[in-house]
């Protein structure tokens, strides 16, 4: 692994773990093995790699909630995928957590791949909703993008809910919670 690659993986890894403020530069370098040399020779300064380190993490979710979103199968079945997928639940999001940081908050540029990723994210299960609902899988008054948003929050308040309990009991909680949601929403069977 190059030193780039070392020094945003630190970053991602750093930035999960302490947010923004708690993630220095030495901290960065000593992860990664790299010396200040290094990391000031491809990065300007941490904003540019914490830039770098943000958008591998948005990259690295959109993916694997995509593989869920666009895997075969029902439209429920998808969601449902997304919603049980593997999860380090006690970690918290690593995107999520970011928006708990107010200096990475401030900056319009650290912020804005956090709401392109969750922008996307709710555009996508809108889209997988949407098929479910044209196909007679999913009620015809459920509104997409507004249940797609519900499922979301359902994910990140799940994160927020297992951090203070120390226990990943209430994420699983409300995943089960939305998924009977989902379920009860569905047109009876005839």
């Amino acid at each position: 692994m190059d030193t780039v690659e070392r020094l945003i993986q630190s970053t991602q890894e750093l930035l999960w773990e302490r947010g923004y403020v708690g993630t220095s530069p030495r901290a960065i370098q000593r992860r990664a093995g790299a010396g200040q040399g290094s990391m000031y020779h491809h990065f300007s300064g941490k904003p540019d790699l914490a830039l770098a380190a943000v958008r591998r993490s948005a990259e690295q979710m959109r993916a694997a909630a995509d593989a869920a979103l666009s895997a075969p199968g029902t439209a429920v079945e998808r969601v449902s995928a997304y919603l049980l997928r593997e999860r380090e639940v006690l970690r918290g999001c690593p995107i999520g957590r970011l928006t708990q940081d107010p200096d990475l908050i401030a900056s319009p540029d650290l912020r804005q791949p956090v709401d392109e990723t969750f922008a996307w994210l709710r555009r996508r299960m809108a889209e997988v909703l949407a098929e479910g609902r044209a196909g007679g899988e999913l009620a015809p008054g459920l509104v997409p993008e507004e249940t797609a948003a519900a499922v979301v929050a359902v994910v990140q308040g799940g994160y927020v809910l297992a951090r203070a309990a120390a226990s990943p009991e209430p994420f699983d909680q409300a995943v089960r919670g939305a998924l009977a949601l989902l379920a009860a929403g569905a047109p009876a069977a005839s």
